[in-house]
This record gives C-alpha cells, structure tokens and sequence, in this order.
C-alpha cells in the first residue's frame, strides 16, 4: 500500500448561497419595520395625550365661561347694590318714626336690596368679609389706617366700599380701614397691611 500524500483541501468560505442573503436582508428589513412601527406607536400616544390635554383646556375654559361669563354685568349692577346701601344708611332711624311717607320707602329700597343681593347670591356673587375682620390683601384693598387700640392690629374696623367676588374671583376688593396702635397680632397670625 502505498501512501500518497493527499492533497487535502481546506474548505473555503462557502458562497454565500440566495437563502442566507434573502434572510438577512428580511430580518434587517424586519428591524427595520419593528422601529418604524415603535416610533409611529409613540407619535400616537403622544398624539392621544395632546389631545386629551386639549379636551381638558377646552372643558376647562367652557366651565369658567359659564361661570364667570357675568363678571363685566356683575361689576356694574355693583354700584346699584352700593347706592342702595347708601340710601338706606342716609335715612337715621328717628326719621323714620312717625312718618310713614319716610319708613315705606326705606322699607321698599330694604326689600329692593334684598332682592338683589338674593340675585347676585343665586349666581354666585357674594359679599367679601370684612369688618372685624384680619386684613387680607386679597380680598381688602387698605384706603387708611385708624388708630384703635381695642381692636388687634391689622383688623378691619371700616368698611367704605363692600367687596365682592363670583364663585372663587374677585369681582372688587373691599375699600377698609385698618386698625394700628392695638394689641400685636400673635406671630403666627401675621397681616400684610402694607399690601
């Protein structure tokens, strides 16, 4: 037997056959596809929460018109309310007694009052607090400070114009004054009166 040497051959690389390129150029392809489609998927959550946000202002905007669609009427008929207050208050109480012409027409301007501020209530307007009350400057506009020393400092001892608000606004601050030369207000109680 005789040996011979074998050319032995060392296999080379093997051609890439059809199969292997059309599979590797599906998966890339599908990679590809997977991203697009993740990309398009969070356009449109982000696209659901713009508009969802937007439904969101928008209801928020239509419930303040509703409620707060009256402000400019409502500052006006103000004045009404204040000249009715006025003329009640102009009328002393001695010259009401015995002269019926004077106690039927400030009974009739009481009842106008009233009427109107059940109007105002019915729609959300109500008076401010304020006499007797710790200043706030955002709710009281200070017009003077009056010394007072029964009353702690900062407290409101006048009111020269009522204040009003509608729902959770300010329609018009309350025009007060505010009592200095009292008692101290405790230091957990501190009243910007400087507002």
């Amino acid at each position: 037997m005789s040996q011979e040497p074998q050319n032995e051959q060392t296999p080379e690389s093997p051609a890439p056959d059809a199969e292997d390129v059309a599979v590797a150029s599906s998966d890339a392809r599908i990679a590809e596809l997977e991203a697009e489609v993740a990309k398009l998927k969070n356009e449109i959550l982000y696209a659901k929460a713009e508009t969802d946000n937007v439904r969101r202002r928008l209801e928020q905007q239509a419930e303040d018109r509703a409620k707060y669609s009256i402000s400019a009427i409502a500052k006006d008929v103000l004045s009404v309310a204040d000249n009715l207050r006025r003329a009640l208050d102009s009328v002393p109480p001695a010259a009401r007694e015995g002269n019926d012409m004077a106690n039927t027409l400030t009974v009739g301007v009481e009842m106008t009052e009233r009427e109107l501020l059940a109007t105002f209530e019915r729609y959300g307007i109500r008076a401010v607090p304020a006499h007797g009350t710790r200043f706030d400057p955002n709710l009281h506009q200070a017009m003077m400070e009056v010394e007072d020393t029964t009353q702690p400092e900062g407290t409101v001892v006048m009111v020269m114009q009522q204040g009003y608000q509608i729902h959770d606004r300010l329609l018009r601050p309350a025009l007060v004054g505010v009592s200095k030369g009292g008692p101290k207000t405790p230091p957990g109680e501190q009243v910007d009166t400087k507002a």
